[in-house]
């Protein structure tokens, strides 16, 4: 019997990109509501307590209210929202984690959706933290670029609408400037970091795409190099289909990198560039891709792997 899916939220930027990867498949049954019906709670309830695997595209407090709308404990939920990112009773849905963390998202019955800068800086630091190479209490800076969709249908039309009122002209824009943003949380957890990081996020003019950067002085790591930083990430993602630790001498001729060269694929590149004072460790994905829709479905397929 097909596992039925419900995509609550499935008319927002997130909720289309989901759809656009499942529609054609016919190994899932899609359930869906209409636009003009998308507030209608019963209907809502009806369809989240009808799916075996609910995908939540919804705001924080709308994302918690849908978990309480199911009556028993069959259906299962990914929550693309902020909500639940570091709540305990959730598994982080970052597949690439740790090794056997894809076994226990397809286990989970409650999976959390990875923030798209949230996937680039954790994906970079983890590994040097869990290993030992870059000590916990360590002092870490991100700084990060983003298409203008992971804003959603608001900043998406004050982008590509010149003659809103509220348009936005900029070719490239810093916001979070009092450096609070809702992924710091999961990436201080997730990263194993003692401290806050320094976040400082921007988007540029493009719709999709992402380059988030960690720049770190060698003194925090020790007698480590460029090339034993590379070692680890390669050691800890060999065999990852989704994510790429890029050979050092392919970074060593890079120029120019560009944060939108992975647009439109659910994968991310990781790249280490340095001397042995500094070392810059790059991430480039797609914001919706890796960054949110493609890596949601990725937790879909494990999840549809272990069913209840």
């Amino acid at each position: 019997m097909k596992q039925k899916i419900f995509v609550d939220g499935e008319h927002g930027t997130t909720g289309l990109q989901i759809l656009s990867r499942l529609q054609q498949r016919d190994d899932i049954e899609l359930l869906s509501i209409a636009h003009e019906d998308r507030h209608d709670q019963d209907k809502r309830r009806s369809l989240l307590n009808a799916a075996d695997i609910a995908i939540l595209c919804l705001p924080d407090e709308a994302a918690k209210e849908a978990v309480i709308m199911v009556d028993d404990e069959t259906t299962r939920f990914i929550d693309a929202s902020t909500a639940h990112r570091t709540h305990s009773g959730w598994t982080f849905g970052f597949k690439e984690l740790e090794p056997g963390h894809a076994e226990k998202i397809a286990r989970s019955r409650l999976v959390s959706n990875p923030g798209c800068y949230s996937t680039g800086a954790i994906a970079l630091l983890r590994p040097l933290v869990q290993t030992g190479m870059l000590p916990n209490e360590a002092l870490v800076t991100i700084n990060a670029v983003s298409g203008y969709t992971g804003g959603g249908k608001g900043l998406i039309a004050q982008m590509e609408n010149s003659s809103a009122d509220n348009a936005i002209t900029a070719p490239h824009f810093l916001y979070a400037t009092q450096l609070h943003h809702k992924h710091v949380p999961e990436i201080t957890t997730y990263s194993l970091l003692e401290h806050a990081p320094v976040f400082s996020p921007s988007v540029g003019r493009f719709p999709q795409g992402m380059m988030v950067q960690v720049p770190l002085h060698m003194e925090w790591l020790g007698a480590h190099s460029p090339i034993s930083i590379h070692a680890a990430l390669e050691k800890h993602y060999h065999g990852c289909e989704h994510v790429r630790v890029v050979p050092l001498p392919e970074s060593a001729a890079v120029e120019r990198l560009d944060p939108t060269m992975l647009a439109g694929q659910d994968t991310m590149d990781l790249h280490v560039f340095g001397n042995e004072e500094q070392v810059n460790l790059v991430a480039v994905l797609d914001n919706l891709g890796k960054g949110a829709s493609g890596a949601c479905v990725q937790a879909l397929d494990l999840m549809l792997l272990h069913q209840s």
